[in-house]
């Protein structure tokens, strides 16, 4: 299977490979295939020390390189999770927050390596679409959330 065109790199100080295991296990259609270790001294290493690992999350090629601390992750970079129901919209915020990460607002948290993911319910989305009234209500409602309440945006569509 050829390597895709495009792949995300994602800057992390020194746990690539944790953070690529983390997600693995976390998000469906998401696996390590391989890690590849420094064939010399650099920077914000030594020879032999994880340099990159590829991975999938959620479907998406990335690539995890262990650059060092010069430049950390910012919510100006976020992934989007599609949640199909609240136990998913749980499982995944908890997996994040409870793994040393930390809630925001608005259906983001950060995970413990400062990638922000944005877990977020269709119905919230289906909601924002549709526009008018209905987008309205939905938004104001994620407006006073952290984690997004389904029941809450379902009641706020409909009015």
């Amino acid at each position: 299977m050829p390597a895709p065109k495009a792949t995300i790199c994602l800057w992390f100080d020194t746990e690539a490979e944790a953070a690529a295991r983390f997600y693995a296990e976390t998000f469906p259609d998401s696996a390590v295939h391989a890690v590849h270790r420094a064939p010399g001294d650099y920077p914000s290493g030594k020879a032999g020390d994880v340099l990159t690992v590829e991975f999938t999350v959620a479907g998406i090629p990335c690539l995890g390189l262990n650059g060092g601390p010069v430049f950390p992750q910012t919510e100006a970079f976020s992934v989007q999770i599609a949640t199909d129901d609240q136990a998913e919209t749980d499982r995944l915020w908890n997996a994040i927050v409870s793994n040393g990460g930390r809630e925001s607002d608005c259906g983001w948290c950060k995970d413990r390596w400062g990638l922000s993911w944005q877990i977020t319910p269709r119905t919230l989305t289906d909601a924002l679409a549709a526009g008018g009234d209905e987008a309205k209500r939905a938004f104001a409602a994620m407006m006073t959330m952290q984690k997004i309440d389904v029941a809450a945006i379902d009641a706020a569509r409909k009015g």
